[in-house]
């Protein structure tokens, strides 16, 4: 695909990105919208889904690339999806701050010691917060590739801590967290899948060369 195209699917992306916010602003400053009984309840779901959301998108680019050669240049938005799922699971984290403790930072802490998923969620986004500032190609050079590698698989700890923080979030029998956990769980299954195939070609390589060798 030509950098004409790629430019212009980056803003594309950009745009739609932005959209969940840009409505929920709009609603707030012009439309007079009140968001029910409790808009910071309903403020802190559209942050934290919208947040998985992204990170689902972002878990899902490489296995859609691996289908085919062609699809190669989706890897060039998978940063991007990255980056805004930590702006949204931010706004999220800012929510809580701000509406529900009134920086109390007392209360925080109180909180934090008492409720299990606000410790997981912490958690996700603390993992978000490390990929998001080693994300730039600097970062790269300097850790090496091998080991931003590494440290960048840690996206998939992010998106189950963020899957468990949803799930002890709401009330028993309620289903909501169930799309992320199969999306998360597919994305998952696909992952290993690829490991076991990839180190089946790599085995079956190295047999046949080792066979080369000794026929030689």
């Amino acid at each position: 695909m030509s950098k004409r195209w790629i430019i212009a699917l980056k803003v594309l992306l950009h745009a739609l990105c932005l959209a969940p916010i840009a409505h929920l602003a709009w609603r707030f400053f012009y439309a007079q919208d009140t968001f029910g009984a409790d808009p910071t309840n309903y403020i802190t779901h559209f942050t934290g889904n919208w947040a998985l959301s992204m990170l689902m998108y972002c878990l899902a680019i490489t296995p859609v690339r691996r289908l085919s050669t062609r699809l190669g240049w989706l890897i060039r938005f998978r940063r991007m999806l990255g980056l805004y799922a930590f702006f949204y699971a931010t706004l999220h984290l800012i929510t809580y701050i701000w509406l529900f403790s009134g920086f109390n930072v007392a209360s925080m802490i109180d909180d934090i010691q008492k409720r299990w998923f606000i410790m997981v969620g912490l958690f996700g986004w603390l993992v978000l917060l490390l990929l998001a500032l080693t994300s730039p190609t600097w970062a790269l050079r300097k850790m090496g590739g091998r080991r931003w590698q590494l440290l960048h698989r840690s996206i998939y700890l992010a998106a189950m801590a963020g899957v468990i923080h949803y799930w002890l979030l709401v009330k028993a029998g309620v289903r909501s967290p169930m799309p992320f956990t199969l999306v998360l769980g597919g994305l998952l299954l696909a992952r290993i899948a690829w490991s076991l195939w990839n180190g089946r070609k790599k085995r079956a390589k190295l047999r046949s060369a080792a066979v080369s060798t000794q026929t030689a």
